[in-house]
């Protein structure tokens, strides 16, 4: 889904500079489909990295922390991460439902609540994962085990 997003948005902003500069004409949509496809590619990028707990961090105190700490570490984060991500869903969810009450549209047409809707999906599914993360962590900090 990445790849296609991505090449999509290659293809048409490539198409839109050379019709603005050797034709001067241009799509009236383009600028909203590119838009809304950074949206769709960030927050599915962020999905695929939440996966495997691949986000940006800075891995500093991992260095120096023993293992129990470590994990305690990880609860930590990774339940701060879960709840920042559960109450963005939420309001991406409430911001969903008003520009349906509206009839927004977008693109000409389209129901803008279809297309905004990538976000409190997305982000649901980010704040799912690390919940699960997070309970792994609590089961590896009360098993005394340490991390490998």
């Amino acid at each position: 889904m990445l790849v296609l997003i991505l090449g999509s948005m290659i293809l048409l902003a490539t198409a839109q500079i050379v019709l603005r500069n050797f034709f001067e004409i241009s799509f009236i949509w383009s600028d909203e489909a590119l838009r809304l496809m950074v949206l769709w590619i960030a927050v599915a990028g962020a999905v695929a990295a939440s996966r495997s707990d691949q986000h940006i961090n800075i891995a500093v105190l991992d260095r120096f922390l023993p293992g129990r700490l470590r994990t305690l570490k990880d609860v930590l984060i990774h339940a701060f991460t879960a709840s920042v991500s559960g109450i963005v869903a939420w309001h991406s969810l409430l911001f969903v439902r008003t520009s349906h009450e509206f009839g927004d549209v977008l693109l000409g047409g389209v129901p803008a609540w279809l297309l905004q809707a990538v976000l409190p999906v997305g982000f649901g599914l980010i704040c799912w994962r690390y919940v699960l993360f997070t309970v792994q962590d609590l089961r590896r900090l009360f098993q005394h085990e340490t991390p490998a």
